[in-house]
């Protein structure tokens, strides 16, 4: 645990900032791929990371804010005290507004930054484990930690919950590249699925995280989860049942073509069947 990673006189580099701003650039690196290999100018990346960095810090703060409305003097204006889901909800609010204004759609947009939201994710949780806070409830597992310099400190053998999300969400991100991706049809599916799958890690997850329960034995967060599974298994499935391929980008452009080149070499081997009959 490491909540100070450099502290040089007035210079004081904090993990959990420094992550947070690796998160981010993350992000940034695997939108422009993303959207590279969609046919989308990469350029528009800076405006959509500005738009996740300012509504992802505004909205985590102000969930934490309307949680924990006692710690207003002290959080609202530190670098402590952010939600997560806030800060999805916000930096999705943000961006939504940045990609209205672009020309490529959104839904392709939104499919560009679902891998790039699970890699941000892992990346960001690690900065939690080094800064020793979001831990779990006890545990007697081989794997379990105290956090005695944590925040707060705990001197309990816990679950280092921030290791269980990052993990998920790489998992996360590895289903989403190589398994949804390559069989999902339609623009937008791609990021409801992220939704989805989402709101499953987060849900599992806080079984062993210290948040109180809000109703019936559930947290608020997983309340929070319930929702995203729901709405973003109903959108994935609503959108792929309208059967179309997408419409948009290289791959299917390549799709398209190669399936013109494999009709074209059938009906040109029919022909020649016919005529050595």
């Amino acid at each position: 645990m490491y909540p100070e990673l450099v502290d040089i006189g007035p210079v004081t580099i904090h993990s959990f900032g420094l992550m947070m701003a690796l998160a981010f650039i993350t992000a940034g690196l695997v939108t422009g791929r993303q959207l590279r290999r969609r046919g989308v100018d990469p350029d528009i990346t800076y405006s959509l990371l500005i738009a996740a960095i300012v509504g992802g810090v505004v909205g985590a703060k102000l969930h934490y804010l309307a949680i924990h409305p006692d710690q207003f003097e002290a959080a609202a204006f530190s670098g402590t005290g952010l939600v997560w889901y806030g800060g999805l909800f916000g930096g999705a609010l943000a961006v939504s507004l940045v990609a209205l204004w672009s020309k490529p759609p959104i839904a392709l947009i939104a499919d560009a930054i679902a891998p790039a939201l699970a890699a941000a994710y892992a990346v960001g949780r690690i900065g939690c484990f080094l800064n020793g806070d979001d831990y779990g409830v006890p545990t007697s597992l081989p794997w379990g930690m105290a956090f005695p310099e944590g925040s707060p400190p705990t001197t309990q053998v816990v679950h280092p919950t921030q290791l269980y999300e990052t993990f998920g969400s790489l998992a996360i991100l590895a289903l989403l590249l190589w398994v949804l991706a390559p069989r999902l049809h339609r623009l937008g599916s791609l990021f409801w699925s992220y939704v989805f799958l989402a709101g499953v890690e987060r849900f599992l997850v806080e079984f062993v995280r210290t948040n109180d329960p809000v109703l019936a034995g559930l947290t608020q967060q997983q309340w929070i989860s319930i929702a995203l599974i729901v709405i973003g298994g109903a959108v994935v499935w609503w959108n792929e049942s309208r059967g179309s391929e997408l419409s948009k980008g290289p791959r299917a452009e390549r799709r398209r073509q190669q399936r013109k080149a494999r009709n074209k070499h059938l009906t040109g081997a029919s022909k020649g069947a016919s005529a050595s009959k």
